[in-house]
């Protein structure tokens, strides 16, 4: 269908009072042609299109996910950008952000993005932006590889677990800045720094024997450092863009609240993961809950969600950051040996609304926080994170009371594992459209993949 409408009584609709602008949820009807919203008329506005009548159920700007582990090329028996945008699909996410790292080649040159870009060709169920690299050996190719269309660059401050793609320091740090203030990109910093007598700790199948391993001190470290080197860049007239990825560490939202109160561009975000379990609640032995920086105590998992009520935390995104069952050493138990990452990306929506309406968010709420600050963030926010007239027609249709329990069964990743089957969520994404296109229905998919990438300065 190029011309049709869907309408509802609840549509979170973009609103502006004052030149503030907003969400609001109203009863309302959106047109669309051509893959894009042409008009939002009155809930029951009769038209000369087909209408989808979704009723009481919540019709929302498709979600935007700016944090993906897809690994492809190079490895793909992790996850591919079929299975994995079809996830994306399944979670009502209907633009992601794909990391530059775990393929091979890891996205640090043009050559190496141009080798990404011809592996997406017809496996995008959902849009598709790109986040670059900055390690120590390639400042000089990052202007190509920006003005190549990347959205950004993402950094290791502590090994990676990925030879190719190493950590940087700070004369790295401030060799990269003026080039990416002059893109005017944000730079992503994994922020954590091994600052030693830690390395002792014997690491076995208890999880605390990880949490040991790698403390709040290694963030507190790395964002401290981040927010000097946005100070220095600010004095030097360049005020390059710093963002936190996955932030666990509560100790570390002080120097981000400072940050933010100096007027530096300092973001961060955190994860599903880090806000829906406790590393109390973890058994031993469970490999799958292992992710860098680790899932921390109940205390401070309830301290980051007073930093997303308060906005020192911006946004939530997946991290989703798949492996091979085998890497995961699901069967010995050896978290030491496990390969860190959590994967979930088709849940995280009634993940986080489970947590969040109990502490009275609301969905508007989780529309800024899950799709239109990370539209913006990643600059794609002329297009994406809000039903506006004018934006691609990306919805998501949900059930916010439809309770279900996670099973492996109804992943939609490339290997069925994830640390959240067996848990009870209430929220289920029943219908995901992108640009216009219904590419997934109560948990089927529709015609073929109709994602395109999302290039800075082609959008």
């Amino acid at each position: 269908m190029s011309h049709f409408a869907l309408q509802s009584n609840k549509v979170i609709l973009n609103t502006s009072h004052n030149n503030q602008v907003s969400h609001e949820m109203l009863a309302a009807c959106i047109e669309v042609k051509d893959e894009l919203i042409v008009a939002i008329h009155p809930y029951g506005q009769a038209l000369d299109c087909e209408v989808l009548d979704y009723g009481d159920r919540v019709i929302m700007p498709g979600l935007v996910d700016s944090h993906v582990h897809i690994n492809e090329p190079g490895r793909t028996e992790w996850e591919g950008f079929n299975t994995a945008t079809q996830a994306a699909a399944a979670g009502g996410i209907t633009a992601l952000v794909d990391m530059p790292l775990n393929c091979i080649p890891v996205t640090t040159t043009k050559a190496a993005f141009e080798e990404k870009l011809n592996a997406v060709d017809d496996k995008l169920w959902v849009d598709c932006g790109f986040w670059g690299g900055v390690i120590p050996q390639n400042i000089g190719d990052l202007d190509e590889l920006l003005n190549a269309g990347v959205l950004g660059v993402k950094s290791f401050l502590i090994d990676s677990g990925i030879e190719e793609f190493p950590n940087v320091e700070a004369k790295d740090i401030r060799a990269a800045m003026p080039i990416l203030a002059k893109h005017d990109v944000p730079y992503l910093i994994h922020a954590e720094i091994d600052c030693g007598g830690f390395n002792d700790v014997v690491i076995n199948d208890k999880y605390n024997s990880f949490l040991a391993s790698r403390p709040k001190s290694w963030e507190n470290e790395a964002i401290s450092l981040m927010l000097d080197m946005a100070r220095e860049s600010k004095e030097k007239g360049d005020n390059c863009r710093v963002h936190i990825v996955h932030l666990s560490s509560d100790e570390g939202l002080e120097s981000i609240a400072t940050a933010k109160k100096e007027g530096l561009r300092f973001t961060a975000e955190t994860c599903p993961h880090y806000l829906t379990i406790a590393s109390e609640n973890i058994p031993d032995g469970k490999t799958l809950f292992k992710c860098c920086p680790p899932i921390r105590e109940n205390s401070n998992r309830e301290h980051l969600w007073q930093a997303i009520s308060d906005g020192r935390l911006d946004f939530i995104v997946s991290d989703h950051s798949p492996c091979t069952p085998e890497l995961k050493h699901i069967d010995s138990g050896d978290i030491e040996k496990a390969w860190g990452g959590i994967s979930a990306l088709q849940f995280g929506l009634p993940l986080i609304w489970t947590e969040a309406k109990e502490r009275g968010f609301t969905l508007v709420d989780l529309t800024r926080l899950m799709s239109s600050e990370t539209a913006k963030f990643a600059g794609l926010d002329s297009i994406k994170g809000q039903i506006s007239v004018g934006f691609h027609a990306d919805f998501l249709v949900f059930d916010p009371e439809h309770s279900y329990t996670i099973t492996n069964e109804m992943i939609k990743h490339r290997h069925n594992i994830t640390p959240y089957a067996g848990r009870t969520v209430t929220g289920q994404v029943q219908h995901t459209f992108v640009r216009g296109h219904h590419v997934y229905q109560q948990d089927e998919f529709i015609n073929a993949p109709v994602g395109r990438p999302l290039l800075k300065g082609r959008l």
